[in-house]
Parts: structure tokens; sequence; C-alpha cells
């Protein structure tokens, strides 16, 4: 079963340690706006291009949306203001080449007349710094996720509850090393024996708290190169490249060992767990050899 978590609300990240920096940005573009109302010739309507209007206004509202969708997705730091910096030099560039179709500077105001390119040119210096800057954050973030993912990335497949990949990530996975056989996989599957005793004493919650456990319990266990994912309920599957034949048995010792906290801080509930494992199959469907593996479990 598939966890849908809610939509959480539509919270600008600050940058540079202000929320106001949308405000500011406004402030900026107003000041553009005045500076060729003020100083600029207008042009002719016969003189405006249309098909450059509409292609210029189209960046300008990119640009924009952009920098919406990053402050919205990432907390704030370093890496969120460079990123937002670059795109706001960028659009503030986006927007002056706007206004410059509708208005013309006299030659006698060279500095105002590169107003464009430096924006851009500013722009695309802070944002390259900032990419920079998320590249070391995502070699970090991937090291967080080693044993989760295995040399590609869905958030769509990732599990909500637990934050490991989903069955069908799992079979994308199994797919691929069908296809590129290499060393020998084992598949192994672990779950738990009293789950629905523990939810029906404790309630649905409690259960799930053992499920987002069973995660880092079994990670610990896992080698660099190989795979967790959450087949379904609470079916762990572990993809095992060129493992010795203790492996699976460390993974079912592990479960077995833990004793699980409730929330009402009073008791302590220790659950049987299973296993079953057996070595992959190149020449037969992966979905088929996880059911083999389920009803063995069962």
């Amino acid at each position: 079963m598939k966890v849908v978590l809610p939509r959480p609300p539509l919270v600008l990240a600050p940058v540079a340690g202000s929320r106001h920096f949308g405000h500011g940005l406004l402030l900026a573009m107003a000041a553009i706006t005045w500076s060729f109302g003020y100083w600029a010739v207008a042009k002719p309507l016969a003189q405006w291009r249309w098909m450059d209007i509409l292609s210029e206004s189209l960046i300008v509202a990119m640009l924009a949306l952009w920098l919406v969708q990053l402050r919205a997705s990432r907390p704030a730091g370093r890496v969120t203001t460079w990123l937002c910096l670059g795109l706001a030099g960028m659009l503030l560039g986006g927007w002056a080449d706007l206004m410059d179709e509708f208005w013309k500077f006299p030659r006698a105001f060279t500095l105002l007349m590169g107003m464009e390119s430096t924006c851009h040119v500013v722009g695309m210096t802070g944002l390259t710094f900032g990419l920079h800057l998320w590249r070391q954050e995502q070699l970090a973030l991937n090291a967080l996720r080693a044993g989760r993912e295995r040399g590609y990335r869905e958030h769509a497949q990732i599990d909500g509850l637990t934050q490991l990949g989903d069955g069908a990530y799992l079979l994308a996975q199994i797919e691929r090393l069908r296809r590129a056989p290499g060393a020998p996989t084992t598949l192994v599957m672990l779950g738990w024996q009293d789950l629905p005793a523990l939810a029906r004493q404790h309630g649905l919650a409690e259960s799930e708290r053992l499920l987002q456990a069973t995660g880092p319990l079994l990670l610990l266990q896992l080698r660099p190169g190989d795979l967790l994912c959450r087949y379904a309920a609470d079916r762990f599957v572990a993809l095992l490249p060129n493992a010795d034949s203790a492996q699976p048995g460390d993974l079912l010792a592990a479960l077995s060992a833990h004793v699980h906290p409730c929330a009402d801080g009073r008791t302590r509930a220790r659950l049987g767990a299973r296993m079953a494992s057996a070595t992959l199959d190149p020449d037969e469907d992966g979905e088929a050899q996880l059911l083999r593996l389920l009803e063995r479990l069962r």
C-alpha cells in the first residue's frame, strides 16, 4: 500500500536571511521600469516587435516561476541563496530586455544601455556558483541515500512512510540486473510475523512507527552497492550482489533482535521476523520471482 502524504502549504524559503526577498525583487523591477520611463524615449507602436515581446515575456515568466519553485522546494541556506540570487539577476536582465522593446535609451546613457547584459552576466555568475555548491550538497545527500537507491533516482517511486524505494522501484532495479547480468545477486525478502497484532493492540500508528524503524535497522547491515526497498505492507526486499551465504541470516538476526519501544513509554514489543531468499534468475520475470518469495514468506 502506497502512503500518500498530505501536500504541505506553499512556504517560500528566506533568501540571505530575508523573507522579503520577493518584495525587494519587485522593487528592483519597478526601479528598472521607472528608469526606462524617465530617461528613455518611447518607441512608436509601429516599431514594436510582437514576437520579441512575446518571447521575452515568456522568459521573464519562466524565470519567475523557477524562482518561486526553488524557494518553495528548498530550505534556507547558502545553496538556496546563491541559486535565488543568480535567477533573480537573470530575471532582472530579462525584465530590462523586455522594457527595451518599448523604450530606447539615448546614446548618452551608455551605462543604462548595458543594463540587460550586466544583469544577465551577474545572474549567471551567481547561478553557476550556486550550482557548484548544489553539487557538493548533492554528494553529501547521495551518501545519506546509500542503500536506499542504486544508480537511479525517481522521487515518484519513494515510499512515503519509510523513504525507501517502493515496489515499482524494486522491479525496475531487478530488470536492470536481468538485462545486464554480472555477479550473482541474492534476493532477500523479510517481514514481521505479528505486525497485525501490534496494530490491534496499540493502533495503526504504532505499526507504522515499527515500519519506519525497520529501514534503518536493515540498512546498517548492508554493504556499499546493496539496495533495500519496501516491497509491500511489512515486506522488505534487499538486493545483494555477490553476497556471501551468511548475509541473509544477518539481516534476519537484526530484525529478530529488535525490541520496539511503543509510544506509550511503558510497553516494549518483540516481534518475530521471517525471511526468504533466492538467487536472482536473469531468465525469469522479476515479478514472478518476488511473488514466489512472498509465498514462501507466508
